[in-house]
């Protein structure tokens, strides 16, 4: 990147528009958790209105609501922005440490780019009137996968990454180290922003990691039924003993992230 180009998407990144529209993007997600949150809660008490238990459902959800579809469109401007300012800080902020800093720097925030983009277009989508199905696109990903050589592998891949990644959000809860991406206020409002963000980041690791083993069933029994993201996630935890009991906590814990993710728009280092 040449030193014209490098000043002027640093100018970007730092520009208080985009740094706005990034917290914006923030505070979208949560409510696309507390939503999800909402969702799994009526879920396991026998509700569920029809809606998917994933970021489709919360959606579609939020687009039948009264004024909805602005929101929506919010919500989209504000997610494109993060994505681009996590993009921007994967290849512009890189660590002063070794080169294997550096890189897990650049896969960590290119990473959550490229979701927050996905999350965004799926967002755009349903304001313009379409329709996005999270459960439909993950069974046919993993067809599509499965009819290639060597697909099994892949989609084997895919479980142990994400069942991966699962672990570190649990981690990074229990650890609390979501605390660095934070200025943490003080007193009650910094109880608040740890207790959430605990319960939050363990939830969803839990969440995730049972889409992990939905991407691992379906390798393993050639059926990309099996793989159906989110949704089909929680409505596993629903067949096991108690299966009802973690579905309401692992909802709750979603909804605890989203109220965090209203802190983090405000705290958040930028």
């Amino acid at each position: 990147m040449s030193a014209t180009a490098r000043n002027a998407a640093h100018g970007a990144k730092n520009s208080r528009a985009v740094q706005t529209l990034a917290r914006a993007g923030f505070a979208a997600s949560g409510l696309v958790h507390i939503l999800i949150g909402v969702i799994a809660v009526s879920l396991a008490m026998g509700g569920g209105g029809g809606e998917s238990a994933d970021q489709s459902g919360a959606l579609a959800q939020l687009a039948a609501a009264p004024g909805g579809v602005f929101l929506l469109w919010a919500a989209t401007a504000g997610l494109a922005a993060l994505g681009l300012w996590h993009l921007l800080s994967a290849f512009l902020d890189r660590s002063s440490g070794s080169g294997k800093d550096r890189a897990k720097h650049v896969v960590k925030n290119g990473a959550k780019g490229v979701v927050y983009l996905a999350i965004a277009a799926t967002a755009g989508t349903v304001a313009a009137g379409g329709s996005a199905s999270s459960s439909g696109s993950t069974r046919s990903l993993t067809a599509d996968l499965l009819a290639t050589p060597g697909g099994v592998v892949l989609v084997v891949a895919i479980g142990l990454v994400l069942v991966g990644i699962a672990g570190y959000l649990v981690f990074k809860g229990v650890t609390r180290r979501f605390e660095e991406d934070l200025r943490m206020p003080a007193g009650t409002a910094g109880t608040a922003v740890r207790v959430l963000g605990t319960v939050g980041y363990v939830a969803r690791g839990i969440a995730l990691a049972g889409v992990g083993v939905l991407f691992l069933v379906g390798a393993v029994t050639n059926d990309p039924e099996k793989s159906s993201g989110l949704d089909g996630a929680l409505k596993s935890f629903l067949d096991l003993p108690a299966g009802v009991v973690i579905v309401i906590v692992i909802g709750a814990g979603w909804i605890a992230y989203g109220v965090y993710a209203f802190f983090r728009a405000r705290y958040t280092r930028l």
